[in-house]
C-alpha cells in the first residue's frame, strides 16, 4: 500500500450544464410543499361539502309529530261545564275552552300560573292524578283572585288535560256563614247574659219593691231586644234564600214612605225629630210593600236614632230616568269615609255603644242591602262628617209608569225632604 500518495478530491460539476441540479434536497422539498398544499385544499373543500350536505340531509329528514289528540276530544270539550285545558309534551295549549280565556288562566296559547304548569308536569311525568284547590289571580291589571278547584289528569300518551271549576262564589258563603255564626252567637250572649244577671237581681231585691221594678223594666227592654234580634235574623235569613220577587205587586211608592214613616212616629216625637215626607206622586214600582215599607222604616230609623234632638230627618222619592230614587237624609253626626264601605254588613255598627243604647242588632242596613237587590236595585250612601248622611234606594220603576201619572213639578220632593222643608 501506499500510504504517502495523497488521493485528489473528485471534481466538482459546473453551473449550467445538462447534468443534475446542485441542490437536489431543496427541490424535492418544494415539490412535496406544493403537492402537500394542493391536497389540503382538495380534503378542505371535501370536508365542506360533506358538512353542507349533512346539514340539508339533516333539515330534509322528518321531525317525529306529537302523538294527535284522541278522537272526540274536542266534542268532549265543547259540552263539559268546567273549564278545560289540554297541553302537549311542552306545555303549550293545544285545545281549550273560551272560559279559560275569559278566566285568565290562558293566554297566548300558554298557561298563565305557574301552578298550573307545575301540577302538569307532575302528571306527565308519573301519570298519577292530581287535584288541588288554587288561589289564582284574575288577570294582570286588577287585584281580583278566583278560587279554583283544578283536577289534572293524563290524556293519550303525551297530553296533559286540566278541568277547573270555579269555587269563588262557595268560598266566600263558607266564610260568610261562620262569621255569620260567630256573630250571632255574640250578638245573642249579650241580652241573654243582661236578662240572667237582672233576674238573679230582683230575686236579691225581693224584699225592695222599687228595686224589683227597676229590674224588672230592664228586663223588658233586653227581652224586648232579643225579641228584636232573632226576628231580623229570621227576615235577613228568608232574604238571602230568595234571590227574587216570585209574584211582585204594583206598589205605590207614596204608601211605602207614609207607612214607614208611621212605623217610626213614636220614637221620633220621643225625640224631638221632625220627620219630613215628600215623594213625587204617582210613583210605582213592582213589589212586595211590607219588604219595602221594611227597607225605608229601617233607613228612617237610623237616621231618628242617630240624629241630635230637635233636627230634621226627610225622606223622598223621585223618579231619575228608568228608577224610582227614595232617599232618606239625616242631619246627624255622619259617618266616617272608612266606614262606609262597611255600613251594610251583617253586625257591622259605626259607634257600638250607641247603637246598643238605642236597641240597634247591626243588621239593618243589610237588610235593606238585601231588599233592594231582590227588588233588582241597590242601596248607596253619601255622608259628611258634622252634616249628616243620605241613603237612597234605587229600584226599577214599574214598566207600565208614563209622564201623565206624575206630578207637574219636575223636581220632587226629595230635594225639599234633604233640606228637612215641607212638600208643596
Amino acid at each position: 500500500m501506499n500510504f504517502g500518495r495523497r488521493r485528489r478530491p473528485a471534481a466538482r460539476p459546473r453551473h449550467g450544464g445538462g447534468g443534475r441540479s446542485p441542490y437536489p434536497d431543496a427541490v424535492d422539498a418544494t415539490i412535496a410543499a406544493t403537492l402537500g398544499g394542493a391536497v389540503g385544499l382538495v380534503i378542505g373543500a371535501v370536508a365542506v361539502l360533506a358538512g353542507r350536505f349533512s346539514e340539508r340531509s339533516f333539515e330534509a329528514a322528518p321531525v317525529a309529530p306529537e302523538p294527535p289528540l284522541p278522537r272526540g276530544v274536542g266534542d268532549v270539550l265543547s259540552v263539559l261545564r268546567s273549564v278545560a285545558v289540554v297541553v302537549d309534551a311542552s306545555d303549550a295549549v293545544v285545545n281549550t275552552s273560551a272560559s279559560a280565556v275569559t278566566y285568565g288562566l290562558v293566554r297566548h296559547g300558554e298557561l298563565v300560573h305557574h301552578e298550573l304548569r307545575h301540577l302538569a308536569r307532575q302528571v306527565r311525568r308519573d301519570g298519577v292524578i292530581r287535584e288541588a284547590e288554587l288561589d289564582l289571580a284574575r288577570g294582570p291589571v286588577a287585584d281580583a283572585s278566583v278560587v279554583m278547584r283544578v283536577r289534572v289528569a293524563p290524556l293519550g300518551a303525551a297530553h296533559v288535560l286540566l278541568l277547573a271549576e270555579d269555587h269563588t262564589h262557595a268560598r266566600r258563603v263558607e266564610e260568610v256563614r261562620r262569621d255569620f255564626v260567630a256573630n250571632v252567637s255574640h250578638e245573642l250572649k249579650t241580652p241573654v247574659g243582661g236578662i240572667s244577671l237582672l233576674a238573679e237581681a230582683v230575686l236579691d231585691a225581693k224584699d225592695d219593691p222599687e228595686a224589683v221594678t227597676r229590674f224588672a223594666r230592664r228586663i223588658s227592654i233586653e227581652a224586648t231586644r232579643l225579641g228584636r234580634l232573632v226576628q231580623e235574623i229570621v227576615d235577613l235569613s228568608r232574604l238571602q234564600v230568595a234571590d227574587t220577587l216570585h209574584e211582585p205587586d204594583l206598589v205605590e211608592v207614596d204608601a211605602v214612605l207614609h207607612e214607614a214613616h208611621d212605623r217610626v212616629r213614636v220614637a221620633a216625637d220621643a225625640r224631638q225629630i221632625d220627620v219630613q215626607v215628600a215623594a213625587q206622586r204617582g210613583l210605582r214600582v213592582f213589589g212586595d210593600l211590607e219588604l219595602l215599607v221594611t227597607a225605608v222604616a229601617n233607613l228612617l230609623a237610623n237616621a231618628v236614632n242617630y240624629s241630635e234632638a230637635g233636627t230634621r230627618v226627610g225622606v223622598g222619592a223621585r223618579q231619575v230616568g228608568d228608577a224610582v230614587e227614595i232617599a232618606v237624609t239625616d242631619q246627624g253626626q255622619g259617618i266616617p269615609v272608612g266606614e262606609q264601605e262597611r255600613i251594610f254588613e251583617r253586625f257591622y255598627r259605626v259607634d257600638a255603644a250607641r247603637s246598643r243604647a238605642t236597641g240597634g242588632t247591626g243588621l239593618g242596613l243589610a237588610i235593606v242591602k238585601h231588599i233592594c237587590a231582590n227588588h233588582g236595585g241597590e242601596v248607596t250612601v253619601w255622608s259628611e262628617e258634622g252634616r249628616g248622611s243620605t241613603f237612597t234606594m234605587r229600584l226599577p220603576v214599574a214598566v207600565d209608569q208614563t209622564a201623565d201619572d206624575l206630578a207637574a213639578d219636575p223636581e220632587p220632593g226629595v230635594a225639599a225632604a234633604a233640606r228637612g222643608e215641607s212638600p208643596a
